[in-house]
């Protein structure tokens, strides 16, 4: 049985959780809360899981396209109105319609072709032509899908080759996905051609797999530059020092001047995340003087010695305001 043939049946704003009246954005909103919970990748073996998975998939193909959700609302306020399926016709399809517009009174999806929109079926049902008196020649192009892909921030950053799962045409299928280096949070990469069949010759839609990135433990990101804050103890920060840092790659050396306080910016050119260009973005740090939360007695007395050995105050100048 094709999606459209479901819309008698299914409310899909109710497998999203959302009202009807909701807006484009809310349904997508909702679409990936829900496909993130249930998707087969974070429930392996789950049958119950994929089936919603499916469910949910199958709402949001209808729900997201503004067309096929126009279509859906006006079979809903069809079915609401007592216009709808009476018995399932021979072949699988619907027979019995009531009394419609214009005289249309006995419709059944096996006039259709196996393909058929509602789009379709409202031609006929609204039409005086009745069945057959539309025809459909126009190839038309496959609906695009939209999946996710949940990847760490090192693979992100470097890239990667990795298999995608996602429901079409009520079955779960699986594309190789080449993630190139440097993606970031939020962005789509398409993959042509693996959406779902077009119509009457029409070439099949593309997929869109959305890049969500997980954080990572020490390093930020700002576009194609690297962020991370680098503790150093006030020694290091007064008298200046030489220390290693971490990068996506191997650590380097960095020297810090005397005298370096605690939020200044520092950068590290070309140890960021790689363009697409191929040239990398850089590494900005930011100085933190770590102060000591626990000191012993040993550090306690020589920071005795070096509060007395300072003369200058550094709050000197709120004395002139």
């Amino acid at each position: 049985m094709a999606p459209q043939r479901e819309w008698f049946e299914k409310d899909y704003y109710k497998e999203l959780g959302v009202p009807a009246s909701v807006t484009d954005k809310d349904v997508t909103k909702a679409y990936r809360t829900l496909a993130k919970q249930f998707h087969p990748d974070a429930n392996p073996g789950d049958t119950v899981a994929e089936d919603r998975f499916k469910a949910i998939s199958a709402a949001y193909e209808v729900l997201s396209n503004a067309e096929k959700r126009k279509e859906y609302d006006e079979v809903r306020r069809m079915v609401a109105s007592g216009v709808g399926p009476g018995r399932l016709g021979g072949g699988g399809g619907f027979a019995g319609f009531g009394a419609g517009p214009r005289g249309a009174t006995h419709i059944r999806f096996e006039d259709l072709d196996d393909d058929a929109s509602f789009s379709d079926l409202f031609s006929q049902l609204f039409t005086s032509g009745g069945p057959g008196g539309r025809g459909r020649t126009s190839p038309r192009k496959g609906r695009d899908l939209e999946t996710a892909v949940h990847l760490d921030f090192l693979e992100a950053a470097h890239g990667v080759q990795t298999t995608v799962r996602y429901p079409a045409q009520g079955e779960v299928r699986e594309v190789t996905v080449r993630v190139p280096a440097g993606v970031d949070d939020g962005q789509r990469i398409r993959v042509a051609s693996r959406g779902l069949d077009g119509t009457n010759g029409g070439p099949p839609g593309d997929l869109y797999v959305q890049v969500e990135v997980r954080p990572h433990r020490i390093f930020g990101r700002e576009g194609n530059n690297l962020t991370l804050t680098v503790p150093v103890t006030y020694p290091e920060a007064a008298l200046g020092a030489e220390i290693r840092i971490p990068t996506l790659d191997e650590p380097v050396t960095i020297k810090v001047p005397a005298g370096t306080p605690s939020g200044k910016l520092m950068r590290v050119r070309g140890r960021g995340i790689a363009k697409a260009s191929g040239a990398k973005g850089d590494l900005l740090l930011t100085i933190e003087v770590a102060v000591p939360r626990h000191p012993n007695s040993d550090e306690k007395k020589a920071l005795e010695k070096l509060a007395a050995a300072i003369k200058e105050s550094p709050r000197a100048h709120f004395e002139t305001t």
